[in-house]
């Protein structure tokens, strides 16, 4: 019996030794990659995705660069800024009104991107786009990043 009890804590040893930590394993895929790049390598890779999705013309594909580059210098500043916050300490509870700005603010940006996106794309271009838009932020909110489902149990 006991021979058996050491075998199986053994196993168990050797099976969570085997596992590769998180960050080796690439279940975070492609986000640690963007991180190490510029904006306008990350704006770059964002319109040539959206050429072959959608089949950009050539006035397309300047006109997305150059909305996408705009969003990634963007993206960059405001998670530098959430970065010097919390290695310097500031980095504290949003009050709900905070809270409210900054969503209202992102909404706000959703919109005029969405409108900007209505002007350059034709209408099946579009509509292939909000599709691809949709299936993004499903598999966003199936991450946890949403995490309202969770938390409330529905």
């Amino acid at each position: 019996m006991k021979k058996l009890i050491v075998l199986v804590v053994l196993m168990a040893g050797i099976t969570a030794m085997a596992q590769k930590p998180e960050r080796e394993r690439g279940d975070r895929g492609h986000r640690s990659d963007m991180r190490d790049m510029t904006p306008e390598q990350i704006a770059t890779l964002q319109t040539k995705q959206m050429t072959l999705a959608l089949d950009l013309t050539e006035a397309q594909q300047k006109e997305i660069q150059s909305l996408n580059l705009e969003n990634a210098i963007k993206r960059s500043e405001k998670m530098n800024e959430m970065k010097a916050r919390k290695e310097s300490g500031e980095a504290k509870k949003l009050t709900s009104e905070e809270r409210y700005a900054m969503k209202t603010a992102m909404l706000d940006h959703q919109i005029a991107q969405k409108e900007k996106m209505k002007k350059i794309l034709s209408k099946e271009q579009y509509m292939k786009w909000e599709k691809m838009k949709e299936n993004r932020e499903g598999h966003r909110k199936g991450r946890g990043m949403d995490g309202n489902e969770k938390r409330s149990g529905k």
